[in-house]
């Protein structure tokens, strides 16, 4: 334990730049004004299978958190225990309505979206069925998730998606947009909220700050 007056153990994050689930958590932690050490994960290397990450998350997946004795690998797990530590600035409003429906949204992302095209599955699909196969796939899973998540977010949304303060689903959207448009060449004119609220994003520093081509394993050419 820490002696009184020494500043705390800053938490630990195992990240790759451009997971989008890495990206969630970096802008949770930026939300909740909590400094962190950023270690690396890269992918494409494998280096997600190394025996000492494997430790962390047997999963084999970004991110991981190490905050003191507590070790969380899974984006939806560490957001809700941010949630709890720092609950200012909260992401959970107190209107049950309103809380559903940022958790409906966060989980429609993490289970229904980008589970879909994560680079084990297009690895899959282009080795088995074809080259250049993998991103009619992605489009499609990309548009399924948006459409529903546009219907539902059209009649409450406000500078973000489910008002006008950052919650949840603002955290879980904001990558997974990210990515359809710079990745996977979505035209986000079919999702008019979406494309609103995203822009609300782009300017946010939170939101800024987190993005993959600013983190420290991110290419010179990013």
């Amino acid at each position: 334990m820490a002696e009184a007056g020494e500043p705390a153990e800053r938490p630990i994050l195992y990240s790759y730049w451009r997971s989008s689930c890495s990206h969630r958590v970096r802008i949770a932690l930026n939300l909740k004004g909590v400094e962190y050490e950023y270690k690396a994960v890269n992918l494409l290397k494998g280096e997600q299978s190394d025996p000492e990450f494997i430790k962390l998350n047997p999963m084999k997946f970004v991110p991981a958190l190490v905050d003191g004795d507590a070790v969380i690998s899974d984006s939806y797990a560490i957001a809700l225990y941010l949630e709890d530590k720092y609950p200012e600035p909260p992401l959970l409003p107190q209107d049950l309505k309103v809380k559903a429906l940022n958790i409906q949204i966060a989980s429609i992302v993490c289970s229904g979206i980008q589970p879909l095209h994560n680079l084990t599955l297009l690895r899959y699909i282009e080795q088995k069925v074809g080259t250049g196969e993998s991103i009619p796939w992605v489009q499609q899973q990309i548009d399924k998730g948006f459409t529903a998540v546009e219907s539902m977010i059209k009649g409450c949304a406000g500078k973000y998606a489910t008002g006008d303060e950052v919650q949840l689903a603002d955290v879980f959207l904001a990558p997974q947009i990210f990515g359809a448009v710079t990745r996977f060449q979505i035209d986000m004119s079919n999702y008019p909220t979406l494309a609103r609220v995203h822009d609300g994003y782009m300017r946010h520093p939170a939101f800024q700050a987190a993005l993959p081509d600013r983190q420290p394993d991110a290419p010179s050419s990013a």
